[in-house]
């Protein structure tokens, strides 16, 4: 393989990979690829209330039912005093607080942060048998609601092409005020809810089903009760239906809390017990989403990176990996435009300067400790002090310029000059240098064209440095370093001409 053809295999294979694994982080991690993006993240509150009656108290709650749509960031359980601990039961995860002694009106609060995710919902529902228990139906009117369930049962069926159809259809003639035998099944069953009714109704026809509780995702709800679905088999699968409509499917903004006929609050040592919700939704960065979910998912991307470092480290990292974009600017300038610099890269340094000076500040302190500079060289060139004598005086003048500078500045109330120290001295002394021996070689011209060059070039990377979107992807996609590379690697290659060489030859004709 050519030097040719394997820069260009280098160059394409890091940027390849590279955005390749932007693309994983953007997938897979959910980082946002555009800066300001917020996800919404429910804030959800269960508070348990109960009156204690002086005895050892043993409380339970259901804990939320895990969804494949749906990501726990953050648990709190609030419980002062209390003994806590959770525990798995036939499969379902329940809350526990324990206290020996207490009495008096008591309340215990679960807290959790989640985020609904884009993918699709899929319930584990193996474990509920399919079963079907006869309900036992008894008293004065048992012939009556046998006759009428039977009824509204057959023609339901007839109404329906399957066991899908039949249950929205049982659903909508067991709420129907116009159904006469729907009005003799609920008058039949008092005290019993429309979930109730519906799940001995479905038993009766020999379809297993069992009740669903959970919250509906709306904002700025508070105390409120858990509602209510009913989940059914139709032979193949689990599917969801609501006791009210018989609309079949489980709602977006359903957050499923228990299944199964267990119960969602049990309360031993204690009355007067009962549950309630409050929903809150919260707009957040969705960097941080991301980030609470990779931990939640160990991801190594997310280990080894540069959010597991301190605080203080992660904003000087913020800075330093802006600085390979410059020196992708410079090199696109000077190869591919012909913009001559002082220096290869020190406008890059420049640029750095001028982020924590502001551009115009920067650009006037640059220009006056420059033209100094120049005048000092100019006069110590005649003294025939040794190359590396005339660099350090003239970095001890650029300090003190700098400290003469920040002094009359803060006096003055203009703070922003105070940032001058951030200016890379030794580079400022060393383009002192390299322009006094440039004038006397080659004149001022070219110290003036060289100067404007270094000037434009670190505009441009102060631009593309301080770029919102470029900052973005810098800090949160570090592997746009190797992007960056292979297209320096490509650049590298080129030895073309360069814009400004066609337009200076532009005249010339070829024989």
């Amino acid at each position: 393989m050519s030097p040719k053809a394997q820069v260009y295999f280098l160059g394409l294979t890091l940027i390849i990979i590279g955005l390749g694994l932007v693309a994983y982080k953007y997938f897979q991690l959910g980082l946002p690829v555009l800066p300001g993006e917020h996800q919404t993240v429910w804030t959800i509150e269960a508070k348990v209330s109960y009156t204690a009656l002086g005895k050892p108290v043993n409380a339970s709650l259901a804990l939320p039912k895990t969804q494949s749509n749906v990501e726990i960031l953050d648990e709190v359980f609030s419980s002062s005093g209390y003994g806590f601990n959770i525990e798995s039961v036939e499969g379902h995860e329940r809350a526990v607080w324990t206290k020996r002694k207490v009495e008096g009106r008591q309340a215990l609060y679960y807290k959790l942060d989640i985020y609904q995710k884009n993918t699709g919902l899929t319930i584990d529902d193996e474990r509920f048998s399919t079963e079907v228990g006869r309900p036992n139906w008894s008293g004065a009117r048992k012939a009556a609601l046998r006759s009428a369930a039977d009824v509204v049962i057959k023609d339901s069926w007839q109404a329906s092409a399957e066991t899908k159809s039949f249950t929205a259809q049982l659903i909508k003639n067991l709420n129907d005020v116009n159904n006469s035998d729907g009005v003799i099944i609920k008058d039949s069953l008092p005290g019993k809810s429309e979930v109730q009714r519906a799940l001995e109704l479905l038993a009766h026809a020999d379809i297993p089903a069992h009740i669903v509780r959970g919250i509906y995702l709306e904002d700025d709800r508070s105390r409120i009760q858990a509602s209510e679905l009913i989940e059914f088999f139709d032979g193949e699968r689990w599917l969801m239906v609501h006791p009210q409509t018989g609309r079949i499917g489980l709602p977006g903004n359903f957050l499923i809390w228990q299944q199964g006929d267990k119960s969602l609050l049990d309360i031993v040592g204690g009355k007067n017990s009962k549950v309630s919700f409050s929903v809150l939704a919260n707009d957040i960065p969705a960097r941080e989403v991301a980030l609470k979910l990779a931990d939640n998912e160990s991801s190594t991307l997310a280990d080894y990176s540069i959010y597991s470092l301190p605080i203080e480290q992660q904003s000087v990292f913020k800075f330093i990996l802006l600085v390979p974009v410059g020196t992708l600017v410079v090199i696109f300038l000077r190869v591919l435009i012909g913009v001559r610099t002082a220096g290869t890269f020190m406008p890059v340094l420049l640029a750095v300067a001028f982020i924590q000076t502001t551009l115009l500040t920067g650009v006037i302190i640059f220009l006056l400790i420059l033209m100094v500079g120049l005048w000092v060289r100019t006069y110590l060139s005649r003294l025939d002090l040794l190359l590396i004598s005339r660099i350090a005086a003239v970095v001890v003048i650029v300090v003190g310029m700098m400290a003469i500078i920040s002094i009359v500045s803060y006096k003055m109330g203009y703070d922003q000059a105070l940032t001058v120290t951030f200016f890379p001295m030794i580079i400022i002394a060393w383009t002192i240098e390299h322009m006094s021996i440039l004038w006397e070689d080659d004149g001022p011209t070219e110290v003036l064209i060289q100067t404007t060059g270094s000037l434009v070039v670190a505009i441009m990377c102060y631009l593309v440095m301080t770029n919102r979107y470029i900052e973005h992807w810098t800090f949160n996609f570090p592997e746009m370093l190797l992007v960056s590379l292979g297209m320096i690697i490509i650049l590298g290659h080129y030895t073309g001409y360069r814009l400004f060489e066609l337009l200076r030859f532009r005249h010339m004709e070829t024989s």
